[in-house]
Parts: structure tokens; sequence; C-alpha cells
């Protein structure tokens, strides 16, 4: 065998093992990415700290959950927001807490309600959903999530035709641990604004 065939030879079999490394490579990358989307995307249980995060009001207002929350109880509420309509059950839930606002600031407690949908003409639809209500009290606040930024965070996209998110909602404490959670698969299954109060009175 010439000097010149062995030398090919070597050259496939190294550029062959290259090729091999660099496949590794990728998937272990791919791997990694998988696995990273995957515990991003967990729920949060009771017991678990609560992913932070930062959304705007309609208006433009930067709230982020921490800063919110501020050393004291909050309640968490993601609703259907704009699945292509106004969900008659987010109204109905919406303006329960809204009439306990009261009864929730008291227990120095604020309410933050996540409103997500499609990115078009989302703030809009949101405003719009606000104008069913009385103005919202200063314990209260209501933020847009036009990429299903949070909904994707705590594992709560609905991806199916005129579906956003699973209404949910979660009691976090003080440090931001979750003391209390109700996830529904359904329209209407949702946790009252009493029922919130009642958890909060064991926390």
């Amino acid at each position: 065998m010439s000097a010149f065939t062995l030398s090919s030879s070597r050259a496939q079999k190294a550029a062959g093992l290259r090729l091999n490394q660099a496949w590794s490579v990728l998937l272990a990358i791919t791997c990694a990415l998988l696995l990273g989307r995957s515990v991003l995307a967990e729920t949060p249980a009771v017991g678990a700290k609560a992913a932070d995060f930062t959304l705007l009001t309609p208006t433009g207002k930067s709230v982020t959950l921490s800063a919110e929350r501020g050393g004291h109880l909050l309640v968490l509420v993601i609703l259907r927001g704009f699945p292509g309509y106004q969900c008659p059950y987010c109204v109905k839930q919406v303006h329960d807490f809204v009439e306990r606002a009261s009864d929730f600031k008291a227990k120095n407690t604020r309410v933050l309600l996540v409103y997500p949908g499609p990115p078009a003409d989302l703030d809009q639809h949101a405003k719009e959903f606000l104008e069913k209500q009385a103005e919202l009290p200063s314990n209260v606040v209501l933020v847009t999530d036009p990429d299903y930024k949070v909904t994707n965070l705590y594992g709560l996209r609905w991806d199916a035709p005129h579906e956003t998110a699973y209404p949910s909602t979660f009691i976090l404490d003080g440090s931001g641990t979750v003391v209390f959670e109700k996830v529904t698969h359904s329209h209407g299954d949702r946790l009252s604004a009493l029922d919130a109060l009642d958890h909060l009175s064991t926390n």
C-alpha cells in the first residue's frame, strides 16, 4: 500500500471521527435544551418556589411577581384571557375577586391576574375585558401575557383550538412558595374568592 493511500485513509478516519464528535456535541446540546425546557415548564406544586416573571399591564406598566408580592401573601390567577373571545368564566371570576378585594386587603394580600392570548391586539382586548369590571382596587392588578411567556413557564399552555391557558390559581406566601394551587382542565371549575380567603386564613 502506498504512503499516499495510507495518508488518505488516515485523513478519512480523522474526518469521520470529527464528524461523530460534532454529532455527539450537537446531540448533547439538544438534550440539554430539551431537558431545560421541560424543567422550566413544570407547574409549581405546593411547597415549590413560584418562578419569578415580569409582564406589563394593558397600559404598559411593568409588573414583577416578586415585587408585587413584596414579602406578603399573593394570589396569582392565570386566566384564559383572550382565546378569540372574552371568556365569561374569567369575567365572573375576576368580578368575584374584585368584589372581595377589601377582604384580601384586610389580610395584607394582593391579587395578580394574568391575561394570556395571541399577541395581536391583546392589550386592547384586556382593556375591553376590564371595561366589564369596576375600576380595579389598588391590591388587584391585571397583566397581559402576549407571547405565553408565563403560561409556558408555569406549564399551563392549553394548546388546543380556541384555548390559551389552563385556568389556574396559586396562593404564594411571603417568600414566594406555593401554599395552595388549583389547576383545572375545564372552563368553569375556578377557585372562588371565598375559597381563596379560606386558604389564606390557614396560612
